[in-house]
């Protein structure tokens, strides 16, 4: 019954893939002269659709759920163009509007499940929830009166959202903390703020950390510029987009116009359509085309961040420095449907100034098996920036200065995938209600131990990746013939030399370890802002920039421009004042 299952629900999505085929040509025919279209086969196409799932909803052996039918078939057929266009019903615009907007009606909290019950994961600084006195580690038991076994995460959201005024009562299990605890909260129109810190770092650095692109990160990336470019101190800005997904397209071209002449052409999107040809041109007054600038990226930085960080990579206006971008030139806009849904849909794709796509997958030539892979290096173009430097296109962004991050090795991804640091912070900040400021919070000897006295070994599930890995090599060996006498006592002293030893590992480890703790610990008393400033402490991004503007010369050298040298003062004159930061 599966198997005739499977193939019906197959059946059914190519048959959608023709009807939408069809309907987006009958959609195009009025602008697309050259586009000869079969009218009989398009109408033909629809009528097997329709019949066939008629007779199947008719005769088929067991009962049909049209509407998840339907939605796979859509979401079958969207699946096989690119993974941006997308189906969105009624039910879950929510969450796309939040993404977009950055506000949302609700509590202002993270959660996360595990095990099949969901947690308090974060609050938001400031908001109901946090306000209320939920904290991270909170077990979510009931909400307005109503259990929530087995809900799971996207029902105890819906649940918890809502429209702002209205109240609700949520009940929660505190670990370490007897009974349950009841909070009655009032939801409001909740800001995620996209600029969570900025401030003044290694004596001289304007930072400023941008997480989205929503309608709202263009005023938070002002508000910030200015006041640290008023700071006397402040002779470099670092925009940090690493893990920065993208957003808006507005919303990065009026960030790129806080650094560079009004008019600067920005980007052009082109699509298959004369009507779909856009140029963006910044439109505001710039808040400083002098100061120098430096953008931080890394593989999560995607589509409006490399926008950003691209156009002022190809206008020689900043020094980018991290890892490659994720290489998403696609743009998308939404389309309405019957029935309040939505249609996220690829319309075009974007050109930086230099005029290269950054696009690193190509969605329309897809291996014979299905799949698509990145662009290769070798089928990529070389275009000039603004000074005549080379960038190449179809790979993301890459940097001007490269950073070579260490792969998370297994200890330290059981570590966070398993909660271990998530719950020692919640047992931490329930002994501790009060700690130091976050930049001078720090890890010390008796926090890490009763780290490592918090993790026992039974429960453990260490990855032992050595001794697995030897166990398949021996097999390999007493395959192939070589399992002798003395090769047997190799394989011994080397399974004695590779035998995992955890609370070895945990002290090998501390350092990656340490950084993940503050970060978890500054979390629950001073939430993003706190997770920011622990995550810059040791940071080596943050070394190659401050290394970069604190080198004189270096930052022009990188952007192919010439070195001013400073003359000393004459005696008994003052000197000129630099006529930059304006």
């Amino acid at each position: 019954m599966e198997i005739k299952r499977h193939h019906f629900r197959t059946a059914l999505a190519l048959l959608a893939t023709f009807f939408a085929a069809g309907s987006a040509t009958i959609g195009v025919l009025a602008q697309d002269d050259d586009n000869s279209v079969n009218d009989t086969a398009i109408a033909r196409n629809l009528s097997v659709f329709n019949s066939l799932y008629k007779e199947l909803n008719t005769f088929y052996v067991d009962s049909i759920d049209a509407q998840k039918s339907i939605e796979t078939a859509i979401n079958a057929m969207l699946d096989d163009i690119d993974p941006y266009t997308e189906y969105i019903p009624a039910k879950s615009q929510d969450d796309f509007m939040s993404i977009s907007t950055g506000e949302y009606g609700g509590i202002g909290s993270i959660i996360m499940e595990r095990k099949g019950e969901v947690y308090i994961s974060e609050p938001y600084e400031d908001s109901p929830a946090a306000r209320a006195g939920l904290k991270a580690g909170d077990k979510i038991v009931m909400i307005d009166g109503d259990s929530v076994s087995g809900w799971g995460n996207k029902k105890v959201s819906e649940h918890l959202k809502g429209q702002p005024s209205t109240k609700l009562r949520v009940v929660v299990e505190r670990p370490y903390t007897e009974g349950n605890l009841t909070f009655d909260i009032t939801r409001e129109k909740i800001n995620i703020n996209p600029v969570p810190y900025y401030g003044v770092i290694r004596g001289n650095i304007g930072y400023i950390g941008l997480n989205t692109f929503s309608q709202k990160s263009a005023d938070a990336v002002r508000d910030a510029l200015l006041e640290l470019r008023a700071n006397p101190a402040v002779k470099f800005i670092a925009l940090d987009l690493r893990g920065n997904g993208g957003g808006l397209l507005e919303s990065a071209v009026q960030i790129v116009g806080m650094f560079v002449p009004k008019g600067t052409q920005v980007l052009q999107t082109r699509g298959r359509f004369k009507q779909q040809e856009k140029t963006y041109k910044t439109t505001q007054e710039p808040i400083d085309t002098e100061i120098p600038l430096v953008v931080m990226i890394d593989g999560g930085s995607a589509s409006a961040a490399e926008i950003v960080a691209g156009s002022l990579q190809d206008l020689d206006r900043a020094v980018i420095v991290g890892a490659r971008s994720f290489g998403k030139g696609l743009v998308q806009t939404t389309r309405t449907l019957p029935y309040e849904g939505l249609l996220k849909v690829t319309i075009s794709k974007y050109y930086i100034p230099s005029g290269r796509l950054i696009q690193a997958i190509d969605y329309s030539h897809r291996n014979p098996d299905g799949p698509v892979a990145r662009i290769p290096d070798s089928l990529t173009t070389v275009f000039p920036t603004a000074n005549g430097r080379e960038v190449r296109d179809g790979g993301g962004i890459t940097p001007d200065v490269k950073i070579e991050y260490p792969a998370i090795n297994r200890l330290i991804y059981n570590i966070i995938s398993d909660n271990w640091a998530f719950d020692f912070a919640t047992r931490f900040a329930t002994e501790h209600p009060s700690i130091v400021r976050a930049e001078d919070f720090e890890i010390t000897d008796s926090i890490y131990g009763q780290f490592k006295a918090s993790i026992d070994p039974t429960q453990f599930k260490y990855d032992k990746v050595c001794e697995e890995g030897l166990k398949s090599l021996r097999k390999v060996a007493e395959t192939e013939g070589y399992m002798n006498d003395s090769t047997k006592a190799q394989f011994e002293a080397l399974e004695k030399l590779l035998k995992h030893n955890l609370n070895h590992d945990l002290d090998v480890h501390r350092k990656e370890i340490a950084k993940i703790l503050s970060e978890e610990i500054l979390r629950r008393y001073y939430f993003q802002r706190g997770d920011a400033i622990a995550s810059l402490k040791d940071d080596t991004t943050i070394d190659a920039v401050e290394k970069i503007v604190n080198t004189p010369g270096e930052y022009e050298r990188i952007l192919g421009k010439p070195v001013v040298k400073s003359e000393p003062a004459k005696k008994g004159k003052k000197s000129k004042k630099r006529s930059g930061n304006k």
